[in-house]
């Protein structure tokens, strides 16, 4: 890959990860309130409605929005609401960086899934990243060490969603446009998520949430967009190990906003040590908690108090 072309990766691939960050903070905040599936309603339906309106005014992206492979769209789009579904449940029970940690098995699904799906070759480094992976899953499991935790088989499984994912996006950008993928992304899966959620959700909405409603519908198309472009201009095995630069900015966030302890086997992507106990639901108020306890939690007892403003 030349240098130029690498550049591009790492700079779209910077938007994603920003985004996707954002969308986690977002999906704590909204928890409070909402369903899962209502959350994805509301990102999917306010990135519909922007799409719309860019058809609408530019008939240039209008054209591109025409697909000869719909049925690849339906599946891919299916798949990614349940990994998204499984990935926001699990924001609830385990840590930002254990979820985010966890979640980079993806590029060794990736890795693999590439080969038979779109031609690419079977490298040396592609074998690394798949024993790099499952040493990765035993290292933040630590099977034998602490209880075994669940919630950690959703944020795998939906690993696997995520890499099937990938793969299909990086088939649809030989043929579609990057507007038209993410047209059909938010068109195919706010039925789907709507038909799983109370008609009435947005009545309990409160003011102090709109913030955190504006960037899920926000990071929603950014990460997508940015993600999207990224495989456009490099290989699936070069673009998502970048990717990995989301552990260490989502562990400070954890840190900075819900008292996560940062923790060395972080910075490596595995997940904090010291999360031993089960941790209790985000939607639980900082308030209910402070009254409960006498004082700020610092995460030592798995609990997360809600970001300011929340």
């Amino acid at each position: 890959m030349a240098p130029r072309q690498l550049v591009r990766v790492i700079l779209w691939m910077t938007g994603a990860l920003l985004s996707f960050s954002a969308m986690a903070v977002s999906v704590r905040v909204l928890a409070a309130t909402l369903s899962v599936m209502e959350i994805l309603t509301v990102r999917s339906g306010l990135g519909l409605m922007v799409m719309a309106a860019l058809a609408a005014a530019r008939p240039e992206l209008r054209a591109t929005i025409y697909s000869r492979h719909l049925p690849l769209h339906f599946f891919r789009n299916t798949i990614h609401l349940g990994a998204q579904y499984l990935w926001a449940m699990s924001l609830l029970l385990l840590p930002l960086a254990t979820v985010f940690s966890l979640e980079f098995t993806a590029p060794a699904w990736t890795a693999l899934l590439a080969v038979p799906v779109l031609g690419e070759r079977i490298t040396t480094s592609r074998v690394g990243a798949v024993v790099l992976g499952l040493i990765g899953v035993l290292v933040i499991l630590r099977p034998g060490l602490e209880a075994f935790r669940p919630a950690a088989l959703l944020v795998l499984t939906a690993a696997f969603g995520f890499a099937v994912t990938l793969v299909a996006t990086k088939k649809l950008t030989s043929t579609d446009a990057t507007f038209g993928i993410i047209f059909w992304m938010n068109l195919i899966q706010v039925p789907l998520a709507f038909l799983c959620s109370d008609p009435l959700f947005p009545g309990k909405l409160s003011l102090t949430q709109l913030p955190a409603v504006a960037a899920v519908g926000v990071a929603g198309l950014a990460s997508h967009y940015c993600l999207t472009n990224a495989f456009r201009s490099g290989d699936a095995s070069v673009v998502v190990p970048i990717d990995f630069m989301r552990i260490p900015l989502i562990a400070v966030v954890g840190w900075w906003l819900y008292g996560e302890a940062l923790d060395v086997f972080v910075l490596p992507g595995r997940g904090p040590h010291h999360y031993r106990r089960p941790v209790e639901p985000a939607q639980r108020s900082h308030a209910a908690r402070r009254a409960a306890d006498g004082r700020r939690d610092t995460g030592s007892e798995g609990h997360w108090p809600q970001p300011t403003g929340a």
